[in-house]
């Protein structure tokens, strides 16, 4: 009997993804485990491995469409089967599907959020003759199935989501349902539901709004018009929703690179040849990040609407730039390894973003981002903040510079560290007295570390 492959769950926040290509044919022999398809995220680019052995029966989502987690994406069983059994719809959700839907729909996955009165239980199938007001309740519970994001927006703006009929699988509210229906006006007054405080920690530069004609683009003869790939319609709504978010305010410090860049010219190639480790000056910046964020655990947290979240561990995110996109694997327990186990697993994650063999879990739940935009030049930049992050360090180009020495000219190498930070969190005391551990960890870097 021909067995499903189901769109996999890439991280708890996922709800869909988008096939971007099939790695195999109707007709091809699978082995289990072997690439059988590119998945897009909001998270990841990744190839899906196949899960069990056999011939590719069918494909049931072609390339570039984006469908729900635990979606049928293809049949895969004996040559020459008969594949009539199958059904697209999420095989996991289609039973409480069928008994709570008052007509049929595909089914929302996302996790749903909490809510004041006790969950209601689902009714058996058998049993159909529903109240008005109890198929009423049964669809705003529906329209609450939205990711984590989608909720916390909700919750900063005072917004009820059980309100909203959402354009998503199932009902599902989406991003963009939700910010369309703030930037509409429609945003339920905060203090009806949430604190002053609350409402406005999320209520920075609400401002996206309906371009008006006169200033939209205009396609010119010979112009190449293209759709934005997944990865990249992700990012640009990150970013413009990151800046809605945070009150970013940037602080910049020129940094002497002199000592590690003479420590790695000194240990370079006994790391390669011992260590099979490259040793670069992002290692040494990450032992200083990492020293720095533990003094200073204000930058390693998260907001939520009034919370503080004072995060444990340092998960340092190190942004890497794909030929088709922009990918932040993150070093987890990054406070438990010294400089060689930085290293070595910022160059494996590296080296995997650029493979599309990441895990899901590789490129969640971050702390703290690092961005490094020098190794093309950029003298410095203001990078913006990776959410629910609350800072990210931007690296500049380092370089040997004439500068002042006891009045005199010397030579050094040199860089711009810049750093973004929510100051509804971070005042600038607080982040200059960050950055100046930093710059010390650097430029007083300890030779024992690298011994």
């Amino acid at each position: 009997m021909a067995e499903e492959v189901l769109l996999p769950q890439m991280g708890e926040s996922i709800a869909e993804g988008t096939i971007t290509s099939w790695l195999k044919n109707i007709g091809d022999a699978v082995e289990r485990d072997e690439p059988l398809y590119e998945m897009s995220t909001d998270k990841v680019d990744a190839e899906i491995p196949s899960p069990i052995s056999g011939t590719l029966l069918e494909i049931k989502v072609q390339p570039g469409e984006t469908v729900a987690v635990n979606t049928v994406v293809a049949l895969i069983g004996e040559a020459g089967e008969s594949t009539s059994a199958g059904d697209s719809a999420p095989a996991a959700e289609a039973p409480q599907e069928a008994a709570s839907a008052p007509e049929p729909q595909a089914a929302a996955v996302a996790a749903a959020a909490p809510v004041a009165a006790p969950a209601v239980a689902v009714a058996p199938a058998a049993n159909m003759q529903e109240s008005p007001a109890r198929v009423e309740s049964l669809e705003a519970r529906r329209r609450t199935k939205s990711s984590p994001l989608v909720r916390k927006i909700a919750r900063e703006h005072g917004v009820n989501i059980s309100s909203l009929s959402g354009t998503g699988i199932g009902g599902r509210v989406t991003k963009k349902d939700i910010l369309a229906f703030i930037d509409g006006g429609g945003a339920v007054p905060a203090a009806s539901t949430v604190s002053a405080p609350a409402a406005a920690a999320g209520s920075v530069d609400s401002g996206a709004f309906e371009v008006p004609a006169a200033y939209r683009p205009q396609v010119f003869p010979g112009d190449r018009v293209e759709e934005m790939s997944t990865m990249r319609a992700k990012i640009a709504e990150h970013m413009v929703l990151s800046r809605r978010i945070s009150s970013h305010v940037s602080s910049v410090w020129d940094v002497d690179y002199s000592k590690v860049a003479k420590l790695r010219a000194k240990y370079k190639a006994s790391w390669q040849e011992k260590q099979d480790v490259k040793l670069t000056f992002t290692g040494f910046i990450m032992k200083a990040c990492v020293d720095a964020l533990k003094a200073f655990p204000e930058l390693n947290a998260s907001l939520d609407g009034n919370r503080i979240i004072y995060h444990r561990n340092v998960n340092l995110g190190l942004a890497v730039a794909l030929d088709w996109g922009l990918l932040v694997p993150v070093v987890k327990a990054a406070d438990e390894l010294n400089t060689l186990g930085l290293m070595r697993r910022a160059n494996d994650l590296a080296e995997r973003a650029r493979g599309k063999k990441l895990l899901p879990d590789e490129v969640q739940n971050g702390t703290f981002t690092i961005t490094n935009p020098g190794v093309f030049g950029s003298t410095f930049g203001t990078p913006v903040i990776n959410q629910p992050q609350v800072a990210i360090l931007g690296v500049g180009a380092i370089e040997k510079r004439p500068v002042v020495i006891d009045d005199m000219i010397g030579i050094r190498t040199k860089g711009f560290l810049s750093l973004s930070f929510d100051h509804r969190l971070v005042d600038g005391a607080v982040a200059d007295q960050f950055m100046a551990r930093v710059k010390r960890g650097i430029e007083e870097f300890d030779e024992a570390e690298l011994a």
